[in-house]
């Protein structure tokens, strides 16, 4: 009995000991991350292969919000997401001025093209800038599919319209407020044309009966930028997890992975945060 009683507190201590190693795995192991980014980068295929590298890494799960541009910067400004990865440079630095934003980074970035039928009736392949292809498919009256979704490929559409000087409208035009495959999906229903990024269209290409008709524009540069919420706004925010992953993506392993990611062999992204 005597020695029960001796062996008695340290089997109390290393209960509790057992526990709280415990409950430390588990708080460890359901650290996550609300990332906030666009349908681009999630269709592309590419978060598939860069998010569970980081997250094998550093044992932080990353929950994926995937919306336009505009949209993720919104969840972003109401303290819903730790981090945003988007590509509409303007509305990014209005945000990070805001003080909503900070420690934006550059990232990666690929292009926009235009794509449309084979046939090409509004003869956009024989346009020399991206404002001459749309102010012939203006002129034509030939089917357009905007996303209509404040995303920052729906910014860069408005800002080359505003270039070619047309406001474009009519039953030609159609805007749709959806994501970029969807949009896709309806130009091919259509034989429309659209606006892409050059990643969704290359990851959905084969399912889709639509061409590259116009690129090469520098008009059509499509940057994409990583962006911590502001803790001082957002106490609640991840920001230690959020910093975690902004060093992961422009640090040798995720530039490398992003430099490497290929469908059908060419690349999608070109990595801007290292030298590659």
């Amino acid at each position: 009995m005597a020695a029960l009683k001796a062996l008695w507190p340290k089997a109390i201590l290393w209960f509790w000991v057992s526990a709280l190693l415990a409950l430390a795995q588990l708080v460890w192991a359901d650290e996550r991350l609300l990332l906030a980014t666009t349908t681009s980068t999630e269709n592309s295929g590419l978060l598939a292969v860069l998010n569970p590298a980081f997250e094998k890494r550093t044992g932080i799960k990353i929950d994926v919000l995937a919306v336009g541009s505009g949209q993720a910067l919104a969840l972003g400004k109401n303290c819903d997401v730790d981090t945003v990865l988007a590509h509409a440079p303007e509305a990014e630095k209005a945000f990070v001025q805001a003080g909503y934003g900070v420690n934006r980074r550059k990232v990666m970035h690929n292009d926009f093209l235009l794509v449309g039928p084979e046939e090409d009736p509004a003869k956009v392949k024989s346009a020399k800038t991206a404002a001459d292809a749309l102010r012939r498919i203006a002129k034509a009256q030939a089917p357009f599919v905007s996303r209509g979704d404040n995303s920052g490929t729906h910014q860069k559409e408005i800002a080359l319209w505003r270039q070619a000087g047309i406001v474009p409208q009519g039953r030609w035009y159609f805007a749709i407020g959806q994501g970029m495959e969807a949009t896709l999906q309806f130009a091919a229903e259509k034989r429309a044309y659209a606006l892409s990024d050059r990643g969704t269209f290359l990851a959905l290409q084969s399912k889709l009966e639509l061409s590259p008709v116009f690129e090469g524009d520098p008009q059509l540069f499509n940057p994409y930028h990583i962006i911590a919420v502001n803790p001082k706004r957002c106490p609640n925010a991840n920001y230690e997890a959020a910093i975690r992953y902004a060093a992961f993506l422009t640090g040798p392993e995720g530039q490398k992975l992003i430099a490497e990611f290929k469908i059908a062999g060419q690349r999608l992204f070109q990595p801007d945060a290292l030298d590659y």
